[in-house]
Formats: structure tokens, C-alpha cells, sequence
């Protein structure tokens, strides 16, 4: 399955963004869906994932309370909304994809471009 997350911009401290994470060639409703983050120097973080039926979530501490995660099987989309962004969640966030749960980086197989959110003070 490929990947392909867009949505990143510049944006305000406490403003909103949504990411859309679209999929291709192959169904996503097979997939556990996760999107993670990496700033600069920093390594790649676990944010948000979602079960194939998009029953069960989960969500680093970071980002409990201000970011959900939900999909869109039809349309073969997972999204990440965010508000009240901080200049700490500035960094490269991409999606990823793999047949069975988990919240860490090793877990997932399949993985897409990122697209960069910047968050200004």
C-alpha cells in the first residue's frame, strides 16, 4: 500500500490543522492506520493510531486532548485534525500502515512521505 500524507503548513500557535493521509493501491480498511512525527534532530515519534474499523484509538500524551484520529475507509483517507497547536509539534509528520496494532515505529511496515507542519510563537 502506498502512501501519501499532504495538509502541513505554517500556521499560529494554538491555530488547527487537518492532515489527510491518502492510500493507493491497495484498500486501506485492512490496515491499522498511524501517523508519527519526527522534529529536527530528533528522532521519529509515535502521535496517533487507529484500528482498521476505526473503533479503538490511541495517542501519545503529547498529543491526548488536542489531536484525533479518524478514517475515512471509502475514500481510502485517514486524517489527523490538530488544534491548539504548540511551536513544540513543529516537525515532519508522515502516515503509516501495517496489518496488525501498534504504537511504536518498528510496528508498522508500510510508510508514506511526510508533510511538514510549522508552528510559530
Amino acid at each position: 500500500v502506498q502512501l501519501q500524507a499532504s495538509g502541513g503548513g505554517l500556521v499560529q500557535a494554538g491555530g488547527s490543522l487537518r492532515l489527510p493521509c491518502a492510500a493507493s493501491g491497495r484498500t486501506m480498511s485492512g490496515y491499522v492506520m498511524g501517523w508519527f512525527r519526527q522534529a529536527p534532530g530528533k528522532e521519529r515519534e509515535f502521535v496517533a493510531a487507529i484500528s482498521s474499523n476505526g473503533i479503538n484509538t490511541a495517542y501519545a500524551d503529547s498529543a491526548k486532548g488536542r489531536f484525533t484520529i479518524s478514517r475515512d475507509n471509502a475514500k481510502n483517507t485517514v486524517y489527523l485534525q490538530m488544534n491548539s497547536l504548540k511551536p513544540e509539534d513543529t516537525a515532519v509528520y508522515c502516515c503509516a500502515a501495517d496489518r496488525n496494532w501498534g504504537v511504536v515505529v518498528a510496528a508498522y511496515d508500510y510508510w508514506g512521505q511526510g508533510t511538514l507542519v510549522t508552528v510559530s510563537s
